[in-house]
């Protein structure tokens, strides 16, 4: 049957949630709020127990079981959130539980599961293969299962989260952001939101490699994905459900979908502000809040933004450290061919301008006239990412903005270099000093143009150390001159030119 907004509200304000969580904060995030030019708002759903906002759906869903039901036990399919939620109700409520995973589950969520007593079956690489193998088991077995999102009490549950929110901020609210999977969490919230203040704008975000319930609206029916994207593991859903397909219909306003280098921006934006790390299906309403005011120009309005989660794998984070700053647009990535010949390098660094930081310096002597360097530097917009092309190509420098090429940013940046039959003569070395803004500039200008530079790597990882791997080609009866020249210089350095991995790889 079709239940109204009376019936969910109902179902809200007597949510059993508060038997295992309290009220999460909803707390400002002040350099967001700057940048964006409006009072944005974070619900630290990722303060829960679990981590995640979950444990309010599976607990209430699992509180109105009857003893009989729960007696049998219970049977989740889960990416890792709702898994962790159903996991803890069956510790608090004395059940048994089962929970089936993705096989591309984090580690983190995997053992956070098991450690709360329950089941763990690896089976299938998103939550609907996990759904149908659970499916099947509960079968076999009798279980009870607990829907993750499609199930009236667990959207009632997640509703408990509007229910604060509106609580906690009485005065004029534009729009609250909630990230979608399956859709639980924003039927819910919106629901409740939609009934007692319509005038509040609910949108929900979605990656655009998981964006099954933005199709869905789109075509007035539910849509299932042929695949979906994993780094958001938690909202990998290729079919949303048909309550909360039917719910969003009603009372979403819309959807936004963002990208991968979006997300990673947003979990550097809320560790600046909060020191927490969100995973990213915990970021997806921060990068949605930030795109909506990008294309609507809002400003001097109060937004709230509901940090859904935050069970990330640590290993992860080295990937959303590379990425973010170029979903911020606050680094450009370039491929650029300059002349090869000594000096071009400095001329080069001198184009880019010394006040801004290089974040990326990589060159593998390849061609007898022209070299082509890879390079990513610091901008603070679009527009001076843009600027920087017109002055390469001005000083007559064919250039290519890469800033915005998967394969580049994923891939690329990793590969330059290789074997090449014009580095004779070439010294490996390594090199450290002081990272700060125009160092490498500095680091450049050091360097002696008595020997051409055939190799160059560099990362600025925001340590305080800057690291190079410099190739440079040394004639045998210039060593004695060599040594002089590295004594002089005054920096760390290592000769690798001995190392195994370089003579197989590049020598």
């Amino acid at each position: 049957m079709n239940r109204d907004a009376t019936d969910y509200l109902k179902r809200i304000l007597t949510s059993r949630v508060y038997d295992v969580v309290d009220e999460t904060p909803l707390d400002p995030a002040p350099v967001l709020s700057q940048r964006l030019g409006n009072h944005v708002l974070l619900k630290r759903e990722d303060l829960q127990p679990v981590f995640s906002f979950k444990i309010r759906g599976a607990y209430n869903k699992m509180a109105n079981l009857t003893a009989e039901q729960l007696e049998r036990g219970v049977i989740a399919a889960s990416a890792g959130n709702h898994a962790q939620g159903v996991a803890l109700a069956a510790q608090r409520l004395g059940c048994t539980a089962v929970i089936v995973m993705p096989t591309t589950t984090p580690e983190l969520k995997v053992d956070a599961v098991r450690a709360s007593g329950a089941e763990v079956v690896l089976s299938g690489e998103s939550y609907s293969d996990s759904y149908a193998a659970a499916l099947e088991l509960m079968r076999a077995r009798g279980l009870t299962f607990v829907h993750p999102f499609d199930d009236p009490d667990v959207i009632a549950g997640q509703g408990t989260i509007a229910m604060e929110i509106l609580r906690h901020h009485t005065g004029p609210l534009h729009a609250v952001f909630v990230a979608i999977g399956g859709g639980g969490l924003v039927s819910g919230i919106a629901t409740y939101v939609k009934a007692l203040r319509p005038d509040i704008r609910v949108i929900g975000v979605q990656t655009d490699d998981s964006d099954a319930m933005a199709r869905s609206i789109e075509a007035g029916e539910r849509i299932e994905l042929d695949n979906v994207g994993l780094f958001a593991d938690g909202t990998a859903v290729r079919l949303v459900g048909e309550e909360t397909f039917r719910l969003v219909q009603q009372y979403v306003d819309e959807i936004i979908r963002v990208d991968t280098d979006a997300v990673c921006a947003a979990i550097k934006d809320v560790f600046t502000d909060t020191r927490a790390i969100l995973e990213p299906s915990g970021a997806l309403a921060i990068a949605g809040a930030k795109a909506y005011v990008e294309r609507t120009g809002v400003r001097d309005e109060t937004l709230v933004a509901v940090a859904c989660g935050a069970n990330m794998n640590f290993d992860r984070l080295r990937f959303v450290s590379e990425r973010a700053e170029i979903g911020e647009r606050r680094e450009a990535v370039f491929a650029v061919t300059i002349p090869e010949e000594r000096g071009s390098f400095r001329r080069f660094i001198d184009l880019i301008g010394g006040a801004r930081s290089i974040t990326e310096f990589n060159y593998r002597i390849g061609d007898s006239s022209a070299a082509h360097v890879f390079v990513g530097v610091q901008v603070a917009d679009r527009a001076e990412a843009d600027a920087l092309v017109a002055n390469f190509r001005g000083a007559g420098l064919e250039t290519l903005d890469l800033s915005d090429d998967e394969l580049a940013k994923l891939h690329l940046r990793h590969l330059v270099g290789g074997h090449s039959p014009l580095a004779h003569d070439e010294r490996l070395y390594r090199f450290e000093f002081p990272e700060r803004p125009g160092a490498l500039s500095r680091f450049l200008t050091s360097m002696s143009p008595d020997w051409n530079i055939s190799l160059f790597h560099y990362r600025n990882h925001g340590s305080d150390v800057g690291r190079v791997l410099v190739g440079m080609q040394v004639p045998d009866d210039d060593q004695a001159a060599f040594a002089t020249f590295l004594a002089d210089l005054g920096y760390r350095h290592w000769d690798e030119t001995d190392h195994p991995a370089y003579r197989l790889f590049l020598a």
